[in-house]
């Protein structure tokens, strides 16, 4: 069929057209492709046999590469097995016992197969542990879960009752003094306080002069007390509420054990997915056991907090390409290449824009682990349409750029192949800046996700 039919077959059957809304057309340039068949390594294809380079990744949670061997093997060998048993399999047992292993802070553990599941838990856990009410979540980090008491904080409120938006507060990320006002206004009623350690926004203080890079570790630097992390760790341990680490897109990428353990902090409550698995459904929460421990059915005549409890939450598929994707990381020191990789793109992104003079309108931001880039118009004012003709013109050229995620199948062919589109794109962005864009594109801008109205 057409591939100009997927598009509104999608839409008629599922709400959104995707079963996330970070895939939904309007997030795409119209010439993307409206469906993908099948993905290897770097790359992946659609229904006309079509090739692209691929740095969304699946949502950033394949950091391997597409169908890596090992992974899919022992997946299989799992679903030969039972794949879901009627009582713990031997499997849960291994992976969690690698999992309290491998994460610092980790003393328990709890699979589900999303991270909405698990930072709904860890919320949970916070009111039941403290008994308070309010969760604290940054303002620039865009999401936590699709339920209500972290939605409600975006501006699609439609369904969402007014006390679960009144039950999370927002401060902001690297700004000290907005947690302690929240402390203060809210005095012994702050349960935990969540947040990813890092975006393309990093913890560390202005006055830090270390660059960012797998080999120098935040735990030596000499500003080391300026962290934000580490005050924010610091403000819950002094007023009584959980300091609580999102690691899903950090997990697995900054650090094999973490981004708490790059930055020198130990979370009370701490949680995983995406990249745990290379693109396989699990996620995890893990944290202290007297926190972990309010969960618990062995500890008689205590008031039981209904925790985690899903069918397929111990999935053994999902669980064996954890094990396989951690074996991985240590033998092939996964995130020192994508550190290396990142670094390579990201430099060879801003010379590229640098060599046609678009420099203070496209750029490339963010540590080499964590970045993005920043399209702007001749104004130099942030705009959704340049990044629209950019992602256009990557996808007329073979790779499709969304936001850049790396993986340990991006070598140095996959950059050229990179370098030698963003040459192309950026040469037309160049044009673009000097007319109207709109011109130069071929369908509707991408949108924002988090919108009032579609």
């Amino acid at each position: 069929m057409n591939d100009i039919n997927f598009q509104q077959r999608l839409l008629n059957v599922i709400p959104g057209g995707a079963h996330t809304y970070s895939k939904g057309f309007d997030q795409f340039p119209s010439n993307a492709p409206q469906i993908l068949e099948r993905g290897e390594k770097a790359f992946v294809w659609d229904t006309n046999g079509k090739r692209y380079l691929d740095y969304g990744m699946a949502l950033r949670s394949v950091t391997l590469g597409y169908a890596y061997p090992s992974v899919v093997d022992g997946a299989y060998k799992e679903i030969l097995k039972g794949n879901n048993l009627t009582r713990p399999s031997m499997t849960e047992l291994e992976a969690a016992e690698l999992m309290v292993d491998l994460i610092p802070s980790a003393d328990m553990v709890k699979f589900a197969k999303n991270g909405s599941n698990v930072t709904t838990a860890a919320a949970k856990i916070a009111r039941a542990y403290t008994g308070r009410r309010y969760i604290c979540v940054p303002r620039q980090q865009p999401f936590f879960s699709f339920d209500d008491w972290f939605i409600g904080t975006t501006p699609i409120k439609r369904g969402i009752l007014p006390e679960y938006i009144e039950s999370t507060l927002m401060f902001d990320y690297g700004d000290i003094g907005s947690v302690e006002q929240l402390f203060e206004q809210y005095p012994n009623q702050i349960a935990g306080i969540i947040l990813e350690p890092a975006t393309t926004l990093t913890p560390c203080s202005s006055g830090c002069t270390q660059k960012l890079v797998y080999e120098h570790l935040s735990h030596v630097c000499t500003n080391r007390k300026m962290n934000f992390l580490q005050n924010v760790q610091q403000l819950c341990r002094t007023n009584g509420a959980l300091f609580v680490l999102d690691e899903m897109i950090t997990g697995f990428r900054w650090h094999p054990k973490g981004a708490q353990t790059y930055f020198s902090v130990k979370p009370d409550l701490s949680t995983f997915g995406k990249a745990m698995g290379n693109g396989f459904s699990i996620a995890a929460i893990v944290g202290r056991r007297d926190v972990m421990e309010v969960g618990s059915i062995s500890q008689e005549d205590t008031e039981r907090t209904f925790l985690l409890s899903s069918t397929h939450g111990a999935e053994m598929c999902g669980l064996r390409a954890f094990i396989e994707t951690e074996k991985t990381y240590r033998e092939k020191k996964v995130c020192e290449h994508l550190w290396s990789y990142g670094e390579s793109l990201k430099d060879g992104l801003n010379v590229i824009a640098k060599e046609y003079g678009i420099a203070s309108h496209f750029t490339v931001e963010g540590p080499g682990i964590s970045f993005n880039y920043v399209t702007k118009d001749a104004s130099e004012n942030t705009s959704f349409k340049f990044r629209t003709l950019f992602c256009q013109e990557m996808v007329r050229h073979g790779v499709l750029i969304p936001w850049i995620a790396t993986s340990l199948a991006h070598t140095g062919a996959e950059l050229e192949i990179t370098f030698e589109a963003a040459r192309q794109a950026l040469k037309v962005y160049s044009k673009a800046l000097n007319s109207n864009v709109e011109q130069y594109l071929e369908g509707p801008a991408v949108k924002p996700v988090f919108r009032k109205y579609n």
